[in-house]
Formats: structure tokens, sequence, C-alpha cells
């Protein structure tokens, strides 16, 4: 079916686009210059219009994403999905871990379409595709854990950057990944052995390497493979105290590494991934301080880098990450329950409930420092719209967050009334008065995530050639006041008047509509060199023979797993 959207305040970053009625026409999943008589019209009058939501870093696939909702039963109570008999939707429960049908339906109905899970162990890879199956209507795709692999670990410590890449580009081939995920590297070994690392000098146990060699190592590697996404970082020592220097020393490493001009529009050699966990000051929790004020000036100052916050937004989540060490930090902290899982040679997990408590002095001081960072960061499109989902706050809260950073009412209504006093007194917050526009938010939500991925051609933007997938919000820009009326931007943001998804209507008054639209599965397909992966290919299935349970034949990912494919090139064949 053709349509045409009429009358709405457009905003599309990527085509600058600041607010204005443009028509936008629709046919065969595509926006079009123009469509016949017969188009089914929809009035976005007195509404804003988006390129549909783009998550560039969440946890909503794959084996510590179903540990997160076994040990959490009183999660599921918090949020539930009710089907009818001929609605074709599937019944689900959840708030900070849902299932995988709620996932999808909670992410369209905000107007978000494209989701990103951030930490995929190559083990596991299958259970992750086969969670995106159930998933339905975002398109998706999976980062593939390499900052505690054995044999990335092996390589790099050999200086065999040849070996290195091969082996990169052959595991992200073979798991149906798209880009290098890079957690507490070399810690997450060292907590197999019961320890961690600190900082990036730390050698790893038994490879005695550190994880600055290798957060440059795999940054080189990554602009070898041409991937579409810089390294995607989470830096050493995550939620300490004082870490902050530990982050600007790790950021610094990238720079200066040549980014291939075969990856388009990306300039950028690293990703900060969930950065407000790692801008913090002070030596303990007793004078614990904010130090994103520095972190944003370092930003402000690199062109290299772009960041997503990791905002808390003051619940009780879960949380989950590759960092297994720091889960068992927050276990020791809190005393609530806890899972650990390490993966075969390859990564660890830990999960962990959390109450971020506003009355709390540390969460609130969290709470703010993400904040800061949105707001310190001069230009939007170095920043990405996360909560770390579930880790900081569910994806949920996405529009809650928008209004905080669109009203300074808002923020100060918090700081009196709601959070405890270390907000206003370890942070400079209460200082700053800028205020978030829509086109910030299209940014920052749609723009900016699909630049620092790689999709920019076809997600984020509303020109001709782009992918259909839009949102409508119901809000007023000629007689509504964001800053004013901040509550009205999170209910508009909540429940989307429409969402297109590839040219279907998937939500309609913030309804799902077509609740078992199946998204694409993006992935990278490389080969760095033929014959040098043979070898390495040959040197893997040895080391299966002698520390894997499984068989190497039942690790790749199958092409059945992946529905729709949506294969991106990276290199073939260097010098060639």
């Amino acid at each position: 079916m053709e349509y045409i959207i009429k009358n709405g305040n457009v905003y599309d970053p990527l085509n600058k686009i600041d607010g204005e009625k443009v028509d936008i026409s629709i046919k065969d999943g595509k926006i079009v210059d123009s469509v016949s008589a017969d188009a089914k019209e929809i009035d976005a009058s007195g509404q804003i219009v988006m390129p549909g939501g783009i998550d560039p870093h969440t946890h909503i696939a794959g084996a510590k994403v179903n540990v997160g909702r076994l040990i959490r039963p009183e999660d599921s109570k918090k949020d539930t999905e009710f089907s009818k008999p001929d609605s074709g939707k599937r019944a689900g429960t959840g708030f900070s871990v849902p299932s995988t049908f709620m996932t999808g339906y909670r992410y369209a109905q905000m107007g978000y379409t494209t989701a990103m899970e951030a930490a995929m162990p190559p083990l596991l890879a299958r259970h992750t595709h086969e969670e995106f199956h159930a998933t339905p209507i975002l398109d998706h795709a999976a980062f593939t854990l390499l900052g505690n692999n054995w044999f990335i670990m092996q390589y790099l410590k050999e200086g065999d950057i040849d070996k290195a890449a091969t082996y990169a580009s052959w595991i992200i081939k073979a798991t149906k990944g798209y880009a290098i995920k890079i957690v507490n590297p070399g810690g997450t070994e060292a907590w197999g052995w019961g320890g961690n690392v600190h900082g990036i000098d730390d050698p790893t146990p038994y490879f005695d390497i550190t994880g600055g060699e290798i957060i440059r190592g795999l940054a080189e590697v990554n602009e070898m493979l041409r991937l579409p996404h810089s390294i995607h970082l989470h830096c050493n020592d995550l939620g300490h105290p004082g870490n902050y220097e530990t982050t600007l020393a790790s950021l610094d490493l990238p720079k200066g590494i040549k980014v291939d001009p075969v990856t388009g529009s990306r300039k950028t050699s690293v990703h900060a991934t969930h950065i407000q966990y790692h801008s913090y000051g002070g030596t303990n929790w007793r004078d614990f301080v904010s130090e994103a004020p520095t972190i944003a000036d370092y930003v402000n100052k690199n062109d290299h880098i772009t960041i997503d916050i990791g905002q808390v937004t003051l619940d009780e989540t879960t949380t989950m990450t590759a960092d297994g060490p720091m889960e068992y930090d927050i276990h020791t902290l809190n005393g609530l329950k806890w899972a650990n899982c390490d993966i075969e040679l390859e990564t660890g997990s830990g999960i962990v409930p959390f109450i971020y408590s506003p009355k709390a002095p540390v969460p609130s001081v969290q709470w703010a420092i993400g904040l800061e960072l949105f707001l310190l960061v001069d230009d939007a499109s170095k920043v990405c719209m996360t909560t770390d989902s579930p880790n900081g706050g569910p994806f949920t809260r996405y529009p809650r967050v928008f209004s905080w950073l669109m009203s300074n009412k808002a923020r100060e209504d918090m700081l009196e009334n709601k959070v405890h006093k270390w907000a206003e007194k370890r942070t400079s917050l209460a200082t700053i008065d800028r205020e978030y526009s829509f086109y910030d938010i299209a940014q920052i939500s749609r723009s900016s995530p699909a630049v620092v991925l790689g999709l920019s051609d076809t997600k984020g933007h509303l020109g001709v050639g782009a992918d259909a997938d839009i949102a409508i919000h119901n809000f007023n820009i000629d007689n509504q006041d964001p800053s004013a009326d901040y509550g009205a931007i999170e209910s508009s943001f909540q429940r989307s008047s429409y969402v297109f998804k590839d040219g279907k209507i998937v939500v309609q008054d913030g309804e799902v509509t077509i609740p078992n639209h199946h998204g694409r599965t993006f992935w990278v397909d490389s080969l760095y060199n033929a014959e040098l992966e043979k070898q390495v290919v040959s040197e893997v299935e040895n080391v299966f023979k002698q520390y894997y349970s499984v068989n190497f034949e039942n690790y790749p990912v199958q092409d059945e797993y992946v529905l729709k494919p949506a294969p991106i090139n990276g290199i073939k064949e260097a010098g060639k």
C-alpha cells in the first residue's frame, strides 16, 4: 500500500529538517519522491514526525537475558501484555527484562524500529539469533564479544595483527555478528582466575597482555576489516569511584588509528558505551563525585569518539553484563541474588537485581551524571540515547529521559523534591540550563545511532530511499511548551500515534496492529585473508578438541538461524 503523511512537523537531522511541514511518501517499504492519487493519507496535523528510533546498545536477546528473566519472577509482575484471541499478539511479562514478544511490542509503541543486542558470546550466538526470531517488528544485530577471547589475546600477545584480524573476520561471520564488542578487556578472563584487572596496564593472567593492548589491537583490527561500526568499548573499572582516569586513558588508545575511507560517513575509531558508569571521581563511595564535565570536555575536543550514555532512571531493575567481576562487586554491595556464567575461552557474565532509589545518595549522583553528559557534550551527533537497558533502567523509560532533557523545570523538580541532595552538591547538573529541542531528541535517538552504526544510508532519516520506518507522536509544538509541559513529552513518546515499519502501520493510537512483523538481522560478511583463514580455522578446531565442551561443527550459526538476513560487506581479501 502507498501512504502519504501530511501536515506533520518533521524532525530529520540527517536532512536538516527542523520542525518543517514536509510531506512524506511511502511505497514498497521505502520513502519515495511521490505516490499515486490512490495513496492513503495520514493526517499528522498537530503532531511531530521522526524517523523510527534506533537503540545502539541494549540487552534483549541471548543467554544472560534469559537468566535475568529466570531469576527475577518478581519483575514479571510489574508489566504484563495480555492478548485477545483474535489479535495475533502474544502475551508476555517483564518490566526490566521483558519477554521477547513484549520487547518488540514495547519498543514499537515508543516509535523504535531498530535495536542492537550489545553483547553476544560467540559460543551462544545461535541462542541469540533464536531469540531474535521471537522478537517481533524490530530490525536488529548483535555485537560479538572479543575483548576476553583466548584467540584474540594470544594473537595480539604474539604481535600477529594479521592473524587477529583473520580470526575476528571469521568469528564475526561465523556468529552472524555485526561489531567488535570489548568488555572490561582482560578483566573478565581474570575473573575466571578469581580476580580482575584495574586500569589498562594490569596484565591478564596467563596471557600476560594488558587491557590497553587489547583495546589498541582490536581498534586496529576493526579498521583493517572495514567494519561499519567502531570498536564498541566498555572500559575497565566500570562503576568504580575514580575510574574517569582509566576512561580517558582508554579513549586515547585508538586516537590516530586511520579509519578506512570505505567506511563512508564514519570518521571515528571508538564508540564508548554507557559512559555514565565510567565518569566517576573520588576514591570511594563516601567521597564519590561526578567527573562528567571532564569526560564531556574530552568528547567535545576529540573527533575520533562517539558515546552513548547509560542513563540511570531511578528504578528497580536488573543489571547484566559480560563484566563478571563487576557484577560480583554489585552483589557484595547490595546482598541481592547473583548469577554468574563463564563462557568457555571467550567471555563471562553476571546478573544481579539492583534498586536505584532516588532517596539514596549514590544512585542520585549517577542519575545526575548521565544528564550532565547529555547536556555538556556540545554536539548531539556525538551522543546516543541509551540506558544500557536494563542496567541503568529499562528501555521503556526513554520517554522519561527525553522529558528530563527537554525541560529544565523537570530537572529542577527532581533535584528539589525527589532525589538525594548529593545530586545537587556533587554534580554540576543544577547549574546547567540547556534544554534539548525535538531536533536534538531526533539526533540522539535516530540520526546519531544510524551514523554511528554505519546504517545511515537507509536508517535514521526520512529522505528518499530510506526504509519507511517512521514514528508520529502526538505533541503540538504550536500550543504546547515542552519545557513546561514535560509530562506530555513522556506520554507522547511512550505511546506513538502511528509507527510505520517497512512501510506498514505496526502501531496505531499506541496499540500494536501487526504483531507478527519480522525485522531484518544485520551482520557483517567479510574475508580478510582466505589462505590465512584456513590456517586460523585449523588452529581454532584444534583448540576446540582440547578445551571446548561442544564440537566445532556445532559452533557456527547456519543461515537457517537468520530469518531475514541483511548482510553488510566488510573487507573482501586485504590487498586485492
